[in-house]
């Protein structure tokens, strides 16, 4: 397909993809992801014909309109949607396959100042929470999911799901919607969870063991409390 034929094809994946569009003038002031693929096309084209100056000055002129960082180096395929976009960052080696869904805050970064590929490559229908960041040369697999705010650092397999800070993955086919990110889980929420009624066992169990040590604790703590108040008087 030709320039104008993905450009065409990314406009109307926005009104597949995101059900608040209600008009044109919307989508021509409210969807600045559209926009910055539809410049970076034509940049990318100028990149691959040796035009690299003037496609960097597009795209420079585009991360100023619409606060999105493509480097034009990047490949990116048809109808890859950026959500939102705001402060969405796209680094020169990286890879984008088809119909990958991108949320605002994401960063597709290098962790390697060395030359050769050294950005993530995203592969076909992978969807991006907002706020991830997804660094080095890994791969995302086909369907995947990343949450919100992620620190992706290793590769992702097909249709699997990983979150957390660095990212995990936890239990293949648990969001089959790419939009309900509600269904993801709370990983940290859970453990935390776990671990307060763990110690509630521990101390059930020291309690019922060493109710004497108990007295003690408590009359130091009234001590304690005591020597407080005097201090602050």
């Amino acid at each position: 397909m030709g320039i104008y034929a993905d450009i065409k094809e990314d406009f109307s994946n926005v009104y597949k993809n995101d059900p608040a569009l209600s008009s044109r003038l919307d989508f021509l002031f409210n969807y600045p992801g559209v926009w910055a693929i539809a410049w970076y096309r034509i940049a990318h084209k100028l990149y691959c014909s040796n035009f690299k100056t003037l496609a960097r000055v597009i795209l420079g002129f585009n991360q100023i309109l619409t606060n999105i960082d493509i480097h034009p180096g990047a490949v990116i395929g048809r109808r890859v949607f950026i959500d939102h976009g705001f402060g969405v960052v796209i680094g020169q080696t990286s890879i984008i396959e088809d119909d990958v869904l991108i949320y605002q805050g994401v960063t597709l970064g290098g962790v390697s100042l060395t030359q050769g590929k050294r950005h993530p490559t995203i592969k076909k229908g992978a969807v991006l929470g907002a706020g991830a960041k997804v660094l080095g040369n890994i791969t995302i697999g086909e369907y995947a999911k990343i949450g919100a705010n992620s620190v992706v650092v290793k590769p992702v397999p097909n249709n699997a799901t990983a979150i957390g800070i660095p990212a995990h993955v936890i239990e293949k086919g648990r969001c089959k919607d790419p939009l309900m990110h509600n269904l993801l889980p709370d990983i940290n929420k859970e453990m935390f969870e776990y671990l307060l009624k763990r110690v509630a066992v521990l101390e059930h169990i020291l309690v019922e063991d060493n109710k004497e040590l108990l007295e003690q604790d408590l009359e130091l703590e009234n001590i304690y409390e005591s020597f407080i108040r005097a201090m602050k008087s």
